[in-house]
């Protein structure tokens, strides 16, 4: 009976090896494409740049930061491909979603904990991660598989240390999620 549960839970995911060459078959599309590898927090930096012009052009105009982000994109920094690559991954992830039956609104969790504690968990995981990525120059996808992708050491640094902090540090927050 467990079995049969856990095959109706899985159903709809996609095999983790056929998902694993899939994305190496994206991230060959992506060079091939675009001459560039995948990342999204250059999208996110995008969007700052933008909303920040659109409040307060007199802060963008005296600010190093944003002066430098406008003039990498030539004064459109909505136009950048990243923020089109990352629109697709959201309008992709809400279409897979739905098509499978996994599109609710809800917050899994365990049952030790509350949904209050996991999205204050998730909110700081984001921020710390944002951050992160900018003192990295570029998040996981960025900086891990398309730095494996051209055979940069710099990625596979990147990769072993961010599955090494995980498995670190997983000892410690696992009860948020078992």
């Amino acid at each position: 009976m467990v079995k049969k549960e856990q095959t109706s839970k899985t159903a709809g995911y996609i095999n983790p090896y056929l998902g694993g060459v899939l994305l190496g078959l994206v991230l060959l599309a992506a060079f091939f494409v675009s001459g560039r590898g995948l990342g999204a927090s250059g999208a996110i930096k995008s969007t700052i740049v933008a909303t920040v012009d659109a409040v307060a052009p007199a802060h963008t105009e005296k600010t190093k930061f944003y002066q430098e982000e406008a003039a990498s994109h030539g004064e459109k920094p909505m136009k950048s491909w990243l923020v089109f690559e990352m629109m697709g991954v959201i309008v992709g992830g809400f279409l897979s979603g739905a098509l499978a039956g996994r599109l609710k609104l809800k917050v899994e969790h365990s049952p030790k904990i509350t949904s209050r504690r996991r999205l204050a968990f998730a909110l700081a995981g984001g921020i710390l991660f944002g951050f992160g990525s900018q003192l990295g120059r570029g998040c996981t996808s960025g900086s891990a598989l398309t730095g494996m992708g051209v055979m940069s050491m710099g990625g596979f640094i990147t990769m072993a240390a961010i599955f090494g902090t995980a498995f670190a540090m997983a000892y410690f927050f696992r009860k948020n999620w078992i």
